[in-house]
């Protein structure tokens, strides 16, 4: 079995089991950061190509010392584009966050785009998710419906007129959560900040329709006094902070410690 694989398997059931799991964003392009993260109790890294400067050899460095670690990954892809849906599998991530899915077409599409089948995922078997050729191509198939994560970002006005549907959409196209985007919904709402009342009161309508249709929910929060809230409006997977926010706050305690002495 490669490096990897049962962690693959296992997140993905633990997520669709609705355990409580915990993980932060990359945002520095780095294998030996993830090496580093790879050594902590986090039950997964996302990688954040959307909002920090990953390429592909980045993404593909950055997966494969996490693999190494036997850390589960996420990529949050750049866009819904086929490529890069098809890069971050390839490169044997364990699933990815795919920003700005407003209506069920899209829920649909990328439920097509991350499978393999007709018009579905593009096969290739020297891949790092296919182990280099290793793999029969039944096995890289059964095992990439298996483990494969797929989690759809909620961050757009436009969604939560529909979100009801779109969440029966996901369970039925087989996406296993819905993650809430407050920073974007705060833009799309003409709020100020994250923790807007409006804000809130979208991210518990996201949380309500998710609750409804049976889907993990995912979120990030701002501060950790918030984690027990969200909780109980059944948020259980939780993308918190990122390696910038460690190393400012550690910088930043270790500097108050030694002034204060």
């Amino acid at each position: 079995m490669t490096a990897g694989a049962d962690s693959h398997a296992s997140f993905r059931v633990r997520l669709r089991a609705g355990e409580r799991l915990v993980g932060t964003f990359l945002k520095t392009p780095s294998p030996i950061i993830c090496e580093v993260l790879g050594l902590s109790p986090l039950d997964v890294v996302c990688i954040d190509a959307e909002h920090a400067p990953f390429d592909r050899l980045a993404i593909d460095g950055c997966v494969a010392a996490l693999r190494a670690a036997s850390r589960p990954s996420l990529v949050r892809v750049a866009s819904q584009a086929p490529e890069h849906l098809l890069n971050a599998l390839d490169c044997g991530a364990t699933g990815v966050v795919v920003p700005h899915v407003a209506d069920v077409t899209t829920v649909r599409e990328i439920a097509r785009l991350t499978q393999y089948g007709r018009a579905g995922r593009g096969y290739a078997g020297s891949s790092r998710a296919a182990s280099y050729t290793t793999k029969t191509m039944a096995t890289h198939l059964a095992d990439s419906a298996r483990d494969t994560t797929v989690i759809a970002q909620i961050e757009d006005f436009e969604a939560l007129d529909v979100i009801d549907d779109i969440a029966q959409a996901a369970v039925a196209s087989g996406l296993d959560a819905l993650f809430i985007g407050r920073a974007d919904l705060a833009v799309a709402l003409g709020a100020s900040s994250a923790s807007d009342p409006v804000v809130l009161d979208a991210a518990r309508r996201i949380c309500a329709a998710g609750r409804s249709a049976g889907i993990a929910i995912g979120t990030f929060v701002p501060a950790l006094t918030e984690v027990p809230q969200w909780i109980e409006q059944g948020v259980s997977l939780f993308l918190l902070a990122s390696d910038h926010a460690f190393l400012l706050q550690g910088a930043a305690s270790l500097a108050a410690n030694v002034r204060s002495a």
